[in-house]
């Protein structure tokens, strides 16, 4: 899977014990079992990657950009280490403020040392082992070497954008794209011949439903300019977004994603939402039962153009955004200051999905908490909207933002295979800005053997190696392929 040349290091530098064992991130790291082992190196270690989701620039692959320095790479949007490094005590000057590259640096490899147990401790190993060749410990002690190992590897051709996705072994991302975005540096990469991982763009509509903001009438005008509809009624605002969503089609585009802070649920008839919609494109104020019932059939209305196109419903819920508002004011949102729901109405969800299936309108569908206790909840509910003759058509996605650590993905997963099919689950996303984010994919998969060698080695389940190859291999790779449709993509077996 990686095609980068990892450095020689000495013993000392890898962690080895006094008995010659490798005791930190050597070739089997999370691998616990012999069985785990093999279907790591044997299947999933081989495979090409799948990135249905994530925030990456479709600009800088487009342009091919060369970072200066692991700074940029690493902490210029990440609000996982932002957050991490507050709670270390580090002044805001070093985290989002006028503090040079360097000394920002050397803050994150400050907090690294107190982030045991913390998957940013695995992932920021992970990523420098993968991709500069460095398999020793960053620590305060060691910040200036690193610093400047990562200098001279970054300038190297192979660390562009476009080269650091192809050592990865990518094959296809989906970004997150508004439904105003023009869309060129998609267009650009569409016409490139000499770049063969395919960029799909993917409708974002959140900004489009969310009438109570104080800017929803400048979002409306941008909306009316791009397609072409001059908004007035909802109507207006349906053919809108209609038209861009064929647009979006038209370059690629199968799939969509909503934020959602929560599952609205408050029907109301056409003329409450004509009403609603007049008072939101007047600036008028929005109750908050006015929001839900006109978030409710915007969702719906959603809902059956998905199922009409054959494309993806993403739904992210159980979020709560700009916890201190203080600081919210002071960066704006994304800066590390969200958290996690008490926990989401599964009826307003239910009620939701079944009146789309009622209409024979409920498209694929993943369905996202940020909240672990939602776990079981959600691999039950997903199996009440089946459907015979497509397999796994709606899903629970993999454990997302707060829950993506080696727990998380156990809990997410073993829940799931409890209560509904693992075999058809459709495995892991990066969910990231960074383009080193991609050994995000090998954690999961590493977990995943992990998981199953164990459940095998204990006596669960019988060692057949065939099955259990084609298992990993689908969890990994295949399943995504055909849920979303990404045709000529090479479908692995082996």
């Amino acid at each position: 899977m990686w095609c980068f040349p990892l450095t020689a290091v000495s013993p000392l530098t890898l962690g080895y014990s006094v008995m010659g064992k490798i005791k930190f991130l050597d070739e089997d790291f999370l691998l616990s079992t012999k069985t785990a082992r093999e279907l790591y190196h044997d299947y999933a270690e081989k495979l090409p990657i799948i990135d249905y989701h994530c925030h990456i620039s479709p600009r800088e692959i487009a342009e091919d950009w060369q970072f200066d320095n692991m700074t940029q790479v690493w902490l210029a949007a990440d609000h996982y280490k932002w957050r991490q490094m507050r709670s270390n005590g580090v002044e805001e000057r070093y985290i989002t403020g006028d503090a040079t590259d360097y000394e920002k640096f050397c803050k994150w490899a400050e907090t690294l040392e107190k982030a045991i147990g913390n998957p940013l401790y695995h992932w920021s190993h992970m990523e420098l082992w993968r991709y500069i060749g460095y398999e020793g410990v960053l620590n305060r002690d060691t910040a200036g070497k690193v610093w400047e190992l990562c200098e001279r590897r970054l300038e190297e051709e192979d660390m562009s954008v476009r080269g650091i996705m192809r050592a990865s072994n990518v094959r296809l991302v989906c970004t997150t794209d508004d439904p105003v975005d023009s869309l060129c540096w998609h267009q650009m990469l569409a016409k490139d011949d000499t770049f063969q991982i395919q960029v799909l763009p993917t409708f974002r509509p959140d900004r489009a439903l969310s009438i109570e903001k104080p800017d929803f009438m400048e979002y409306m005008i941008q909306l009316s300019s791009v397609s072409g509809i001059e908004i007035k009624h909802f109507d207006d605002w349906k053919e809108a977004l209609a038209k861009r969503m064929d647009y979006f089609a038209k370059m690629g585009c199968r799939v969509s994603d909503h934020g959602l802070l929560y599952i609205p649920w408050v029907p109301a008839d056409e003329k409450e939402i004509v009403r609603i919609f007049h008072a939101g494109i007047q600036g008028e104020r929005i109750t908050k039962e006015d929001e839900w019932k006109f978030k409710t059939a915007a969702m719906l209305w959603l809902g059956r153009e998905y199922e009409r196109r054959g494309w993806v419903m993403q739904l992210h819920f159980g979020v709560t955004r700009n916890n201190n508002s203080r600081m919210y004011r002071m960066l704006g949102a994304d800066t590390g200051f969200d958290g996690i729901y008490n926990r989401v109405p599964m009826t307003e969800l239910s009620s939701y999905l079944d009146a789309l299936c009622q209409e024979y309108a409920l498209p694929k569908t993943i369905l996202y908490s940020l909240n672990p206790a939602d776990n079981a909840a959600l691999a039950v509910l997903i199996g009440c909207f089946q459907e015979a003759g497509t397999t796994g058509k709606i899903q629970q996605g993999s454990a997302w933002w707060f829950n993506d650590h080696k727990h998380g993905m156990r809990a997410q997963m073993t829940s799931l295979a409890s209560l509904g099919l693992l075999g058809n689950f459709i495995g892991m996303l990066t969910d990231s800005r960074s383009f080193l984010s991609y050994t995000r994919h090998e954690y999961f998969r590493r977990i995943l053997c992990d998981l199953i060698g164990g459940w095998v080695e204990q006596g669960e389940y019988p060692k057949d190696k065939e099955w259990l190859g084609r298992l990993i291999t689908d969890i990994s790779y295949n399943n995504a392929v055909k849920y979303f449709g990404f045709e000529g993509l090479t479908f692995f077996t082996s």
